[in-house]
């Protein structure tokens, strides 16, 4: 345990240093498959060097702003989204919780609007991850 790291997890005796594609390295060089996609949000590895180019072209333009301002490359990949997609319309957030709970306002508006429902149901699985809010 590192003291000042709050223990959410027991950590296995492993300290990772390195990534690239699907593999993680530790700091005596032993190479491991990450079957955890990087606890699922690496879908296209560790350091896929055109994502790293994309990156750093954004960071050399802005890093963020508010959605109070037009951001074009967001309306440009929103754009994208929609014409690939049977979606209409694209909602952007920072996190798996904000994508949850953006789904759970959405589904309840549309049970409300739509379907005439007062009441609001939410199903979950016991022992699964739906963020932390």
């Amino acid at each position: 345990m590192y003291p000042p790291l709050m223990e959410t997890y027991k950590r296995y005796p492993i300290k990772i240093v390195k990534g690239k594609g699907s593999w993680v390295w530790d700091e005596k060089g032993k190479k491991y498959l990450d079957f955890t996609s990087g606890i699922a949000v690496l879908n296209l590895g560790h350091v896929p060097q055109e994502v790293k180019e994309r990156l750093q072209e954004q960071l050399d333009a802005v890093w963020h702003t508010s959605n109070l301002f037009h951001i074009p490359s967001q309306e440009e990949l929103a754009k994208k989204l929609t014409e690939v997609s049977c979606a209409d319309q694209v909602f952007f957030c920072n996190s798996g919780t904000e994508a949850n709970e953006g789904a759970i306002k959405l589904a309840r508006l549309y049970a409300h609007k739509i379907l005439g429902k007062k009441g609001s149901e939410i199903i979950t699985f016991t022992h699964s991850f739906h963020g932390r809010t």
